[in-house]
């Protein structure tokens, strides 16, 4: 199977393999060898830290060697196109994970690869980070009792947030400035599986809620539209009046990278309850989980 989407797991399987990161992160040892002699393909179209970092460690960690592989050697749909790099790449690796600027290159690879397909970023979903996050939110209390505000721009962490988060049975609500919502359709396919409300006044959205997670104003690719962003996202900084609206036990949680002073300021990011750092070790117990349960 692929996993180009966090809806491409049952809800299920998402928790079994939620289970399995916490049981990973536990006892690593005992998955020393799990995938001895299998290859994985990491591909990076854009910049990468904890991702290519921890992909690569959590492949070594299961016995199983990874190759990175870069854009600007392969030319993913400039040299050759998506569908014979899936081809080729296909003879020679046991699983094939992406870091791209379009989904649907992931779609076209997926179409023509007979080996798991692994979306590490798109244009559209991040679902990688979200199963990270969710691991997080599970360190904290169960995930059926949780209630996750997304403050901020309707993007592709969203997307896959909103997904995992409903499918294992936590409450989402979101909020941002008008014109940057998340994808309808991501948004009605959510609601299949448990609760997603939208709200317009970030401190009515964050009240209650027992994590308040945010992410850049502006991604990858959105550099020329950052000024008019960030006047259109002042109003969703989070701020530490604005976290402690939510239950006093709540957390605050971010992908990285930061732009400190932006979405999010030193005093709640540096917090006692802000658990970016957790979330950031999880993409190595999370990707480890993951291959396991697709290899």
């Amino acid at each position: 199977m692929n996993f180009l989407s966090v809806a491409d797991l049952t809800p299920d399987a998402l928790a079994e393999v939620l289970r399995l990161a916490a049981e990973v992160k536990a006892a690593p040892e005992r998955y020393s060898n799990a995938l001895a002699g299998r290859s994985i393909g990491l591909f990076f179209a854009k910049q990468s830290l904890r991702t290519w970092v921890s992909c690569d460690v959590a492949a070594i960690q299961l016995g199983a060697h990874p190759l990175s592989i870069r854009d600007d050697t392969a030319g993913l749909g400039t040299r050759e196109t998506p569908a014979d790099v899936a081809r080729v790449l296909d003879r020679y690796l046991d699983l094939l994970a992406l870091r791209v600027h379009r989904h649907e290159d992931l779609v076209e690879i997926a179409a023509h690869a007979d080996m798991p397909i692994v979306n590490l970023l798109s244009d559209r979903e991040h679902p990688c980070q979200a199963l990270a996050d969710l691991q997080t939110v599970a360190e904290h209390r169960p995930l059926a009792e949780a209630t996750i505000t997304f403050v901020g721009d309707g993007n592709n962490v969203c997307h896959s947030l909103i997904l995992g988060a409903v499918m294992a049975g936590a409450r989402m609500r979101l909020v941002g400035p008008p014109g940057y919502e998340p994808d309808p359709a991501v948004v009605a396919l959510a609601r299949e599986h448990g609760e997603v409300t939208l709200f317009e006044d970030p401190y009515e959205a964050v009240a209650g809620s027992d994590v308040v997670y945010t992410d850049v104003w502006a991604s990858m690719g959105q550099e020329a539209e950052a000024e008019l962003r960030r006047r259109h996202f002042e109003p969703y900084r989070v701020t530490l009046e604005l976290f402690e609206r939510a239950n006093p036990d709540a957390i605050f949680m971010h992908c990285l990278p930061a732009h400190r002073g932006e979405e999010v300021v030193d005093e709640v990011i540096d917090h006692p309850r802000s658990v970016v750092f957790d979330q950031a070790e999880n993409r190595l117990h999370s990707f480890k989980a993951l291959l396991l349960h697709l290899l």
